[in-house]
């Protein structure tokens, strides 16, 4: 008789503990899957950080340095609109407006302010003097009282220097290289920046340099722009240097104009000015000054503490001729000083 097979042990699982069981796998898988996007969700709805812009031009000609700096903010991860929003204030050249328009900011507690030039900057430490302020740019920040050195500026305001003295006199003398006949030169200059005496000195110390005689006129609002110009005309002047300002700068095209009326070959220090129509300029990038301002509100944004980060100055400087304008007034380039341009407008 053969033997009977050994019986299996059937174990019964209840079907209510079993059910519990998946259930909690189910849970806990999901959970995991889930918390990271919920967290990223959370973030997302985070309001976006406020940041001011107080510039001294007008919005017209300081639209593309906003746009440079949006630029450069959103390629490190600051998006306009969900990441952060940018309150911007133009005063239109007048420096009286420049207050008013500071306090219009810090009323509303933003993070940061970027400000240009130094007397943006100034009104913008008077209206918040808690909150981090990147100078865009502007003169000496030493000079003008808002930082104690270049290397650690102390305080609650860093950013980008352009000290423009320092290339005023070489304009004179591009001038004269392609106008070597010239021989009064009008001067424009604002009477209310803080490093005028500066820029009048070196336009003065290149007037002995090449022998010239040189006539200045001083402006203080956009009206006195045109009266200005009259006077220099009056005096003999057969040219035109622009001499670093913002007023200056926001008035430009009205400038350029009334050079091209008296054919005059104009000169200035930045490239918006050839842009526009005048015959040349030598200076920094401003457009790239508002990028480089951009990398100071990320860092700070990020826990930076704006005493700690070193102020910067300029590295390079950007020759831009316009030859469009040269060939209407008559004037030959050399082939010498076309090689040197960074930018040649035809």
């Amino acid at each position: 008789m053969l033997p009977r097979p050994a019986r299996r042990k059937v174990v019964m699982i209840d079907q209510g503990v079993e059910m519990r069981r998946r259930e909690f796998i189910a849970f806990v898988c999901g959970a995991a899957a889930t918390w990271p996007i919920a967290g990223y969700a959370q973030e997302l709805k985070q309001d976006p950080v406020l940041i001011g812009w107080l510039a001294i031009v007008s919005r017209e000609s300081g639209a593309h340095f906003l746009a440079a700096f949006k630029q450069e903010l959103s390629a490190l991860g600051w998006k306009d609109g969900p990441h952060v929003v940018i309150e911007d204030r133009w005063a239109d050249g007048r420096i009286d407006r420049l207050q008013a328009l500071a306090e219009e900011l810090a009323a509303m507690k933003p993070a940061v302010i970027v400000a240009f030039p130094a007397l943006a900057v100034t009104a913008a430490a008077k209206a918040a003097p808690q909150t981090a302020i990147v100078h865009a740019t502007g003169v000496d920040p030493i000079a003008a009282g808002f930082a104690a050195s270049l290397a650690r500026p102390g305080g609650l305001v860093t950013g980008i220097s352009n000290e423009a003295a320092d290339i005023t006199e070489k304009h004179l003398e591009l001038l004269l290289a392609i106008a070597p006949k010239l021989r009064r030169i009008g001067f424009l200059n604002d009477s209310t920046i803080p490093n005028r005496i500066a820029l009048m000195d070196a336009a003065q110390r290149s007037m002995v340099r090449f022998s010239v005689d040189g006539r200045f006129a001083d402006v203080a609002h956009p009206e006195d722009i045109a009266p200005a110009i009259s006077r220099l005309a009056s005096e003999g002047s057969q040219a035109l240097v622009a001499l670093a300002s913002p007023l200056i700068l926001s008035e430009r095209r009205r400038i350029i104009a009334l050079a091209e009326s008296r054919r005059w070959p104009l000169v200035a220090w930045s490239r918006e000015w050839p842009e526009d129509g005048a015959l040349l300029s030598y200076g920094a990038d401003f457009s790239e000054n508002m990028r480089r301002a951009a990398h100071y509100v990320d860092r700070i944004l990020k826990g930076a503490k704006p005493g700690d980060l070193p102020i910067e100055q300029p590295t390079r400087f950007y020759l831009v001729i316009n030859k469009r304008t040269a060939d209407d007034l008559g004037l030959a380039i050399s082939v010498a000083l076309l090689a040197r341009a960074d930018e040649l407008i035809e």
